[in-house]
């Protein structure tokens, strides 16, 4: 593997790309251990995946926003790197896959031309910031989210205190009450508000899916729009020292603010204040109040060939802008993947005609924004030509699956197999639910729920069922589940499994039983609970049977021979199992990042840099004698146990008193240098305590 230039104005970007191209280079030649390297290119949005010797990229895109140069930016990357598929994610993400590892640095490099970032994309970081697909142009918003969630996705990219925590962290901001932005289900939601005139948010802490799903619970009713750094820098502290670190299935927020209690957890960021790197952050908010530009004033006059068509397709793929005489146009993508070819058209449309906007969805879908009336008739034609003119954005026929067992280690069974064959059904007999019912059908391929199938009125999560000697792939049917708006959720009910190739049949006779029994206006979620879970088990128990399963229920959707459950070693937690002399060498590498945060006066990241040294040095120890490690907390308390009261290790004070400091002092020039001191002493007072230790065995 040989070096290459990366071409990359910014120091910090170029230094980042450099160092993933000599980890890969390192790991190659034995030098790295596969798990330190894990985190490291999880950390920089390289994911391993089902395929061997092959990586999934996730492109790191907040809220959803690209313009035309990233899109061909996009676009080429992944002809070059890749096959030239794009996959659009839950999160506002476009993945690329089958990328050589090798490779990596150079399409990371390419990608930070037009300012598009593969940090943090995956792993245990703040991962992509999400908001509102219509944030900004929402007639009901009381202000535009998206400067919020650009401000707070840039202060915490690389921000020491978010690098190496127990597991990721995700973030959302809803425009409006309907919460499109699903506040409810993230470790932090916010929800636009205005009172007295003020700018603030509904702030919800601790949400979560996956196998336990939790409702996040509301921190405060109202936040000024200042305070939302402070709260996030100080919630992501009290998170990097509690968070559990050990039991991978536990280690999400949700988990930790479960244990403690609201009031507990509240009580631990108000410890933080002091040590924060600012108490109030205004965000700027011009750049985002700017009327769009267009390049073109006009088009040809169009005569479209159906009418018809056209009026079906406005129903329910426009929305009126809150900028007069200005529309959206949401298109369909079905299971979040197209083209190359197709998106490069795309981007010289909106270039030409649309402000040079679009924005990618929580529903895995595209929404073109600022598009003048007159101009709406050329784009269903031009979107028609790219195939992106079906109807029912947003609604029952637009489902959202994860990848499932195409590329994802944990998938138990087809995701979009299943998707496939279900969207095939509503499109052929549920036509008059396509712009009339709103219902969300999501599917999972495990119960990580990256589908998001626990929160949909009708979702399905991929599942086995044993029949003597064979596995036939399975779904859970969940039902009932759905956003119920500002920062208030359901989750879904688990109903019954079934084998997979009887889907399509389950959600058959869900449909036609709300079509005939539904009351006047009744919402499938409302209907759902006038009938209660045991209803909709009785209804379906007969799909259930797995006693006489044919050849076919052996086959999965999409595939041609028998099913093989094969699940390997997921990645989404990046969790590390760290050696000592590896820990020591990071502890060494800390020092170093804070001594340049120190001389770049940039003293909060200098301070959190020297803690993460001592706390890294002192796990580096407590592995040597076999003590746990679950927590930062745990290992402060474990140490002064283990070490500091048996004398092995001399202190001034205990080891909570000499690392609390952070906690004591405010980030100032002078206790950034002293603290770093202490980092540096601290670490070399460890490596002659290990050396001796290991020369005595």
């Amino acid at each position: 593997m040989q070096s290459f230039r990366t071409e990359i104005e910014n120091p910090i970007v170029e230094k980042d790309i450099l160092e993933l191209e000599q980890k890969i280079r390192e790991f190659k030649e034995g030098k790295v251990d596969e798990e330190k390297f894990r985190s490291l290119r999880l950390a920089r949005g390289v994911y391993g995946q089902r395929q061997h010797g092959v990586q999934m990229i996730r492109i790191k895109l907040p809220y959803g926003k690209v313009s035309s140069a990233q899109l061909h930016r996009i676009a080429d990357v992944s002809d070059e790197y890749s096959r030239g598929r794009l996959h659009i994610t839950t999160r506002q993400d476009i993945q690329i896959h089958h990328v050589s590892l090798d490779r990596t640095p150079e399409l990371w490099a390419q990608l930070e031309k037009d300012d598009i970032t593969l940090r943090e994309a995956c792993g245990n970081t703040v991962r992509n910031v999400t908001a509102s697909e219509t944030a900004g142009i929402d007639v009901d918003e009381p202000f535009d989210v998206s400067a919020y969630a650009d401000a707070t996705f840039k202060f915490f990219l690389r921000n020491p205190i978010s690098q190496e925590m127990g597991r990721k962290f995700k973030i959302s901001f809803s425009g409006t009450d309907a919460d499109t932005a699903l506040a409810f289900i993230h470790d932090l939601g916010f929800i636009a508000k205005i009172q007295d005139g003020v700018r603030g948010f509904k702030v919800l802490l601790g949400g979560g899916l996956g196998s336990q799903p939790r409702h996040a619970d509301v921190l405060y009713e109202f936040l000024e729009t200042e305070k939302i750094i402070p709260l996030i820098e100080s919630v992501l502290r009290v998170f990097d020292r509690y968070g559990e670190r050990a039991k991978r299935g536990k280690a999400r927020m949700k988990f930790l603010v479960k244990d403690v209690g609201l009031e507990a957890f509240t009580e631990l960021i108000e410890v933080e204040q002091k040590a924060l790197s600012n108490t109030k952050v205004v965000i700027e908010t011009i750049a985002f109040e700017v009327a769009p530009k267009f390049q073109t004033d006009s088009v040809e006059t169009i005569v479209l060939e159906d009418e018809t068509a056209y009026q079906a397709w406005k129903v329910t793929n426009v929305i009126q802008q809150k900028q007069k005489g200005l529309f959206a146009i949401g298109i369909r993508v079905p299971l979040g993947d197209f083209y190359t070819d197709k998106a490069r058209l795309l981007a010289d449309l909106i270039k030409k005609y649309a402000a040079d906007e679009l924005r990618f969805t929580l529903r895995q879908n595209i929404l073109i924004r600022h598009v003048r009336e007159a101009l709406l008739p050329f784009f269903y034609q031009e979107l028609k030509k790219l195939g992106f003119a079906q109807t029912g954005y947003n609604k029952l026929v637009d489902i959202t699956a994860c990848p499932g067992t195409d590329t994802c280690n944990l998938g138990i069974s087809s995701s979009t197999g299943i998707a496939r064959e279900l969207e095939k059904v509503i499109a052929a007999e549920y036509q008059e639910f396509i712009t009339t019912k709103d219902i969300t059908i999501k599917i999972s391929g495990c119960m990580n729920a990256c589908g998001q199938h626990n929160m949909a009125e009708i979702g399905f999560q991929g599942m086995t069922i044993n029949s003597g000697k064979l596995v036939a792939p399975a779904l859970q049917v969940l039902l009932g589940g759905g956003t119920l708006g500002n920062g208030q959720g359901r989750f879904s009910d688990k109903v019954l499994k079934i084998p997979s190739k009887r889907g399509p049949e389950a959600l058959r006779q869900i449909l036609n039983d709300f079509k005939a029994n539904e009351q006047q206006n009744e919402s499938f979620l409302a209907y759902y609970e006038r009938q209660g879970k045991a209803y909709f088990y009785t209804l379906l128990k007969a799909l259930s049977d797995s006693s006489e399963l044919t050849e076919d229920d052996f086959i999965d959707w999409g595939n041609e021979k028998p099913y093989v459950k094969a699940v390997g070693i997921g990645e989404c937690a990046g969790v590390v199992i760290d050696l000592i002399e590896t820990l020591l060498l990071e502890s060494q590498e800390k020092i170093e990042n804070a001594s340049a945060a120190f001389a770049n006066e940039s003293y909060s990241d200098s301070i959190y840099h020297a803690y993460a040294a001592i706390l890294n040095s002192a796990k580096a120890l407590l592995l040597s004698v076999a003590q746990k490690t679950n927590s930062h907390a745990t290992i402060i308390n474990q140490f002064d146990e283990v070490f500091v009261e048996t004398k092995k290790i001399v202190l001034p004070d205990s080891f909570a008193t000499f690392i609390y400091q952070i906690q004591k002092n405010e980030p100032t020039k002078a206790f950034a240098k002293s603290y770093l001191v202490d980092a540096n002493w601290f670490l070399q007072q460890l490596k002659t305590y290990r050396k001796e230790e290991l020369t005595h065995a």
